[in-house]
């Protein structure tokens, strides 16, 4: 008997793990779903099992991949900063991601996040909502047309959101040590330094992945660097933004807004970022579409199945690479 341990999350749906898995493997295999959040909690449930799904909140650290007799680690979405992958590695345990079942979704949500702060979509309503009807309540706001749009990273997502921004006019910068200059040229964007990328923008929408050399990246510095008309988008993870940076520019009104899918705590308890005229805070949806759904929950089982087939998965993660 397979035993394949699922994390109880809202996007990983255990009758498309069921469906694939037994279409899939040889011998029977046995489907558990628990709730799992600290590593303790991992070791528990998934004692005895040869794979495990995770989400995003579920711990799985060096101690926990140590403890257990595990064939694959499967994450049902593209980050995998929850994972130890260099300890997963160094016990012979495969992990995989789905890393582009979600792009066009994020790209199209980090365009309408900015859109949203830049035309002031939210004072607006908010104003109707209590009775007004004044454009003065969402000034300033300025085109997008000639604007200068900075990418943080350059991964599938950002490339998408590029062509999409194109269509608005907008001039694009990025920063991205590991894409050659000529793949960003290919899309007439120009490939600049981290510092020069702050310097430039008119605004700046965050695609990075989380890892010890993005978390925090973009502080007080970088933001200082904005100008008071700027607008901040972050969809790649919370912690790659410095909060209290990001608060203290807002507070400051040294930029206009935020539109933010990521936050350093997730779901938020009393974030100070929350509930502000100028920021616009979605629940880590970019992701979300009914297909996107479907899409990501068949990928990681087949990645599952791949493994216990003795196969290489499609969704493999490189232990050695740096930006995902």
């Amino acid at each position: 008997m397979t035993r394949v341990v699922l994390s109880e999350f809202p996007m990983i749906d255990p009758e498309i793990y069921r469906r694939r898995l037994a279409e899939a493997v040889d011998d029977p295999v046995e489907i558990v779903v628990a709730d799992m959040r600290t590593s303790d909690d991992v070791i528990e449930a998934a004692s005895g099992a040869d794979a495990l799904v995770t989400d995003i909140n579920t711990a799985v650290d060096a101690r926990t991949i140590e403890a257990l007799d595990l064939q694959v680690i499967a994450r049902s979405a593209v980050g995998v900063d929850n994972i130890d992958v260099a300890a997963a590695a160094e016990n012979g345990v495969t992990v995989t991601r789905v890393p582009d079942y979600c792009t066009n979704e994020v790209a199209t949500h980090s365009v309408a996040l900015l859109l949203d702060c830049l035309r002031s979509i939210k004072p607006y309503d908010d104003d109707v909502a209590d009775g007004g009807w004044s454009w003065e309540v969402g000034r300033p706001v300025r085109r997008l047309q000639g604007a200068t749009v900075g990418l943080l990273s350059f991964g599938p997502i950002a490339r998408l959101a590029a062509d999409r921004l194109a269509g608005f006019g907008a001039e694009l910068v990025a920063h991205d040590p590991y894409v050659e200059p000529d793949v960003m040229a290919e899309r007439d964007v120009e490939s600049v330094g981290f510092d020069e990328l702050f310097d430039r923008a008119d605004h700046v929408a965050v695609y990075a992945p989380l890892t010890e050399a993005t978390r925090g990246m973009v502080d007080a510095d970088a933001l200082s660097r904005l100008s008071t008309d700027s607008v901040l988008v972050n969809v790649g993870r919370g912690p790659v933004v410095d909060a209290d940076a990001l608060l203290s520019a807002l507070e400051a009104d040294t930029i206009k807004a935020a539109g933010l899918d990521v936050l350093a705590e997730e779901p938020p308890e009393d974030d100070p970022l929350v509930g502000r005229p100028d920021t616009v805070i979605t629940p880590h949806a970019a992701w979300y579409s009914e297909d996107a759904y479907e899409e990501v929950n068949n990928r990681a089982a087949d990645d599952v199945a791949a493994v216990l087939n003795g196969t290489v998965p499609a969704g493999r993660v490189d232990p050695d690479a740096e930006w995902l």
